[in-house]
């Protein structure tokens, strides 16, 4: 009769642990979803204020660089007579 006991015994330690690790696991999960949370905030409230200061973890050197094509460098406004006139020059 003892084998059945001490089986008994190791069947409710591992149920134990393994709702213990649930419970830890749900913990994390929960954890990470409002970490998710505020990063989201965070981020939202960055992008509403262009003109806030960078964030700490933030390159100040990148700050404000916005990725994806760029004008090329020198590129005219219009403002500007760069002397090429569509009249032809007299001779």
């Amino acid at each position: 009769m003892r084998t059945s006991e001490s089986t008994l015994a190791n069947r409710t330690r591992s149920s134990f642990e393994k709702r213990q690790k649930e419970v830890a696991r749900q913990a994390r999960r929960k954890e990470k979803e409002a970490k998710r949370l505020e990063a989201k905030q965070k981020k939202a409230e960055a992008d509403a204020d262009p003109n806030a200061p960078p964030a700490p973890d933030e390159d100040p050197d990148l700050a404000g660089i916005v990725p994806g094509p760029q004008p090329p460098a020198g590129a005219d406004d219009g403002d500007e007579d760069d002397g090429d006139d569509d009249e032809e020059p007299a001779h």
